[in-house]
């Protein structure tokens, strides 16, 4: 049996997005003005989050829902909510 690497394992992850984002920035001005490292894009395993000039970009179709923006904001500033039913994250083992 092989090891596989994280990368790897994500190959396996399939979604099932909706219309409608799970995730939400309540206010893109304290990001702007009082995150200068922009955690959010660090610490997402699915890179959800890209900052694209004065504003955070939420890319929620590849959310692997792990809740660690809910939890790694310093400023409590990521809504995270589960996605609607039949929607979100499906995990293949491989």
């Amino acid at each position: 049996m092989s090891t596989k690497t994280i990368e790897e394992k994500q190959y396996l992850i399939r979604f099932r997005a909706d219309t409608k984002s799970h995730l939400t920035v309540l206010d893109h001005d304290i990001c702007n003005t009082n995150c200068p490292d922009k955690l959010c894009t660090l610490f997402c395993p699915g890179e959800v989050y890209k900052w694209e000039g004065t504003r955070m970009q939420v890319g929620y179709e590849g959310c692997h829902e792990c809740g660690s923006c809910r939890i790694g904001c310093p400023y409590e500033n990521i809504k995270w909510e589960y996605p609607l039913g039949g929607h979100g994250i499906v995990f293949r083992l491989a």
